[in-house]
């Protein structure tokens, strides 16, 4: 078992390489070709990989879990922040080194030269979310040897999280202009799938075993505004009937990236019941603030009434008590001022969040924040972190204090010799606390739901006993 530490973003998922990833079963029969998958970045490319290893996998191909056994390795990277391409491109050469047929896929991909600038022997490049061309890339490099018998069975879904949870991307791009970001640049403008494609995915996921769905896209509260929320197969393309409809199947639902509209305080209410019966759309909401002042918001040309959005905070906890807010914030902004940053200090004392993550400002290559002036100096960057950070982190252990002698239901992640680790109604998988049970955990296993007395509290992390 292992504490949560205290920096995680809630926009990565974690890096999921080669010779780690237990969720991938070296299947494969004598001269079936196989194929390995560096997955890094966010949980939207993590459904990338997922769907690019289904398809090949409904080809014939095996997925292999270690450099030694592929055929070729797939790396899908991410390319938001300068520290992120640097992270593509190491994991990259490292596959070059340990396999040296190597297909780049992903975000980074938009920028082929860049990628081959520096790794000339890669095979292929493809961009985000090109599930085509990277198939294409692969039967080029590794032509598919199909088996009549085997090919005939309906191929699976590879997924690479654990069993219980997954995943569920509704809607690809983003119409926002922030000038830090390059995601519409890289994914494109908004384009939503329809809701009865999203239910039917989520029906069959749930069927298979999963007990909680993560609702991720670049910007949940506009699901099926290009679609003009139309109603299609008795289901419409608007995030409160999706969370709704998804609420019906019996797992937990898990809203991220949700900006503060005002038509989000209509899925409050649908928070408020499954508080009530352990089931549906969960108390949580993951809203992207980034700042409170309202100058340096205007200068990410993100919304700027910070004030407001404290009011309306107060209304979502008081239509559902106890919902967990979690954001994530970027300090260093260039002409960030002391003042300014001391106004997000404050600002973050009033609106008490549960959950906070925070990174320094970088350039981003192509991003127009990269053209302002006054940029803030390194070390002033790292103390605005500090700061931040400590407070919080004090934020969070008062709130974790106060759940000590409460009753919580949380759902089970993984069982070894120490102990279970699980999570609670407030806690997302990786980015989140744990509650961490060691006695009376033996009958338990991944997936379960129970519910726990609190007995101790950390600044991010819980323990109970059934």
């Amino acid at each position: 078992m292992s504490l949560n530490p205290p920096s995680l973003r809630p926009d990565l998922a974690p890096a999921l390489r080669l010779d780690d990833a237990p969720a991938r079963a070296a299947a494969g029969r004598a001269g079936q070709p196989t194929i390995g998958m560096v997955s890094l970045g966010c949980p939207k490319a993590l459904v990338d990989s997922e769907r690019i290893l289904t398809r090949l996998r409904a080809e014939g191909y095996a997925i292999s879990p270690a450099y030694q056994g592929a055929d070729a390795v797939i790396v899908n990277t991410c390319g938001f922040l300068d520290s992120a391409k640097a992270e593509s491109l190491e994991a990259i050469g490292e596959a070059l080194s340990e396999n040296g047929r190597v297909i780049v896929t992903g975000c980074l991909g938009a920028e082929p030269e860049y990628i081959t600038g520096v790794h000339p022997r890669v095979l292929a490049v493809t961009g985000p979310h090109q599930y085509e061309q990277v198939l294409d890339a692969v039967h080029l490099a590794v032509p598919p040897a199909p088996d009549p018998f085997i090919d005939l069975l309906p191929a699976s879904e590879v997924r690479l999280t654990p069993r219980h949870y997954a995943y569920l991307k509704i809607s690809e791009g983003c119409n926002h202009a922030c000038k830090f970001c390059i995601i519409p640049d890289m994914r494109g403008k908004l384009v939503s799938r329809p809701a009865h494609a999203v239910m039917r995915e989520a029906e069959k996921l749930v069927a298979s075993g999963v007990r909680e769905l993560l609702v991720i896209s670049q910007d949940t509260s506009a699901y099926g505004v290009d679609l003009r929320h139309a109603e299609e197969r008795g289901h419409r393309a608007h995030i409160t009937d999706l969370a709704r409809d998804l609420g019906s199947l019996g797992a937990w639902v898990r809203l991220h990236y949700v900006y503060p509209y005002p038509h989000v305080r209509n899925l409050i209410p649908l928070m408020a019941e499954t508080a009530a019966r352990g089931a549906g759309v969960l108390p949580y909401l993951d809203i992207p603030f980034q700042h409170a002042h309202p100058d340096v918001l205007r200068r990410m040309a993100r919304p700027a009434a910070s004030a407001k959005t404290l009011d309306e905070i107060a209304a979502w906890r008081a239509a559902a008590p106890g919902i967990t807010l979690r954001s994530t914030f970027i300090v260093g902004y260039p002409g960030e001022t002391e003042a300014e940053f001391q106004h997000l200090l404050d600002w973050l004392d009033e609106a008490q969040l549960d959950r906070v993550g925070c990174f320094q400002y970088e350039n981003v290559r192509g991003a127009r924040a990269n053209d302002l002036p006054d940029h803030v100096a390194p070390e002033v960057k790292q103390d605005r972190w500090d700061r931040f950070m400590q407070k919080a982190q004090a934020i969070s252990a008062a709130k974790l204090a106060a759940r000590v002698g409460t009753r919580q239901q949380v759902i089970v992640d993984s069982v070894d010799e120490g102990g279970a680790t699980c999570r609670t109604m407030a806690d997302a998988p990786e980015i989140d606390g744990n509650l961490f049970i060691d006695e009376g955990f033996e009958a338990l296993s991944p997936g379960d739901t129970l519910t726990v007395t609190v007995d101790e509290a950390s600044d991010y992390d819980l323990w109970g006993r059934p």
